[in-house]
């Protein structure tokens, strides 16, 4: 066995492929590599275990999730929804498990038909002309969105996008990570006092140097839950001839909303853990983007399409091939290569299994549902600064004796009460974000609303 337990090879073995490319040792084929950034030394990793020990472990972490009787009224990108028996069960299947893109069609036939059905769910969904096979989650397929403009605007890592302060705080942080490195400018839109993006004040920002901006993004539901106007933003980009791209947390929303195709939009990027997807401590998430024909050869990613073979029976293959990185290499569009397989998978199982009427009664449960709790809340001595229609978020100010009650009910009841808003925008001290889908209960919101006023003694 050779100086690496876990290939096969020997030491003899490792000596003749060496010699074969003109390399004296191991540490050679990484000389390339700066030394200050080259680790010395056995990588710190714990010692192997047995498989009852490891089995043990797994038990250990696993106990580390909240019991089944948590209760959460937080969503802010991962939202607590009923996933159906039947998503669990299809999905499971072992041949469904692989979140790798076949490249022989003759012989997985049935994944790329999965992958066909789960993009033409996503089209019909927010209403776009093409949808890729998914990509990591939400903020990548946000961040892989915007390079789509920029890079038309100027191939020399130059340009702007204007970006609503309220899209999710960690997706303006994947953002920033993308953009920011290769010269890209990233602008803040701010808020408005309704809650929403201040077009208004998007309207003088950009016209100031419109030359240099390429794309405006609006994500509806917003952070705070609330409706945009998205016909206004595509009047903006219109008006200053740059794209417009819509954004999204809450797939579930686009159940009673008009969907982001509808205004016009030439890109939309969301997040689709809320079909059918569970949170497991927040992940893993599903990234999904759409665009209109005329972006279908800017997209990143996988794009599966329907043919005949020479017997005239129907098929299905990798399309636009061309544009992707393991044939342009360091030109490719992105260097996603491999779709989010299984959960793209499960969304299309669970949209299918709803229908569009399951869905759009789900989506009218989560809006009443949320409307009830604030009502609950209000009640109980709540404000709310921002009176615009949400979907199943909302922000409140909460009285001073709040902050107490809501760590009883975390420590004592397993009751996540809101997220404080504080952190990701300092001037909302004391606001927090509350959520509620079709998994909360009337009797289990009175009893919140009723501890929210009189604590929890």
């Amino acid at each position: 066995m050779g100086r690496f337990p876990y290939l096969p090879h020997t030491e003899a073995d490792i000596q003749a492929m060496l010699k074969r490319i003109g390399c004296g040792s191991i540490e050679e084929l990484f000389s390339s590599i700066p030394d200050s950034m080259r680790h010395k030394g056995p990588l710190p990793l714990p010692e192997p275990m047995s498989e009852w020990e490891l089995n043990e472990q797994m038990e250990r972490l696993c106990a580390a999730n909240p019991p089944r009787s948590t209760r959460y009224y937080i969503g802010a990108g991962s939202y607590d929804h009923y996933i159906p028996a039947i998503v669990r069960s299809l999905a499971s299947r072992s041949e469904f498990v692989t979140a790798y893109t076949p490249y022989q069609p003759e012989a997985s036939q049935g994944t790329l038909q999965a992958i066909y059905e789960f993009q033409t769910m996503i089209t019909e969904l927010t209403d776009m002309d093409v949808a890729t096979a998914s990509h990591y989650d939400g903020a990548t397929a946000l961040a892989e969105a915007l390079l789509i403009p920029l890079r038309k605007k100027s191939s020399k890592g130059e340009g702007k996008v204007a970006v609503s302060r309220l899209i999710h705080p960690a997706h303006r942080q994947i953002i920033r990570t993308y953009l920011q490195p290769v010269g890209y400018t990233v602008v803040d839109i701010p808020a408005d006092n309704n809650g929403k993006t201040d077009l208004t004040r998007a309207s003088e920002i950009i016209p100031r140097d419109q030359g240099e901006f390429a794309a405006v993004v609006i994500q509806s539901p917003n952070f705070f839950g609330y409706i945009e106007d998205l016909a206004d933003a595509r009047a903006l980009c219109d008006a200053c001839q740059i794209m417009f791209i819509a954004s999204f947390t809450e797939a579930l929303s686009l159940g009673i909303l008009k969907p982001p195709g509808s205004f016009g939009a030439d890109l939309v990027a969301g997040e689709g853990q809320s079909l059918g997807l569970t949170r497991s401590f927040g992940g893993p998430g599903l990234g999904l983007l759409a665009g209109t024909g005329k972006q279908m050869r800017n997209l990143p990613g996988r794009l599966v399409g329907k043919t005949v073979d020479k017997d005239g029976e129907r098929g299905y293959v990798l399309t636009l091939a061309t544009r992707e990185q393991h044939i342009r290499r360091e030109k490719a569009s992105s260097n996603i290569c491999s779709n989010n397989g299984l959960n793209a998978l499960t969304a299309a199982i669970y949209l299918a299994s709803a229908g569009k009427e399951g869905i759009r009664s789900l989506a009218q449960q989560n809006h009443d549902k949320a409307s009830y709790l604030k009502r609950k809340l209000g009640e109980a001595g709540f404000c709310f600064p921002f009176q615009s229609p949400f979907f199943n978020e909302f922000v409140c100010h909460a009285p001073a004796r709040f902050r107490k009650i809501r760590e009883k009910l975390m420590a004592e009841e397993n009751i996540h009460a809101g997220l404080p808003l504080e952190d990701y925008y300092p001037e909302l001290s004391d606001h927090y974000l509350f959520c509620a889908t079709e998994t909360a209960k009337k009797t289990e919101m009175d009893a919140l609303a009723w501890r929210c006023r009189y604590g929890t003694e």
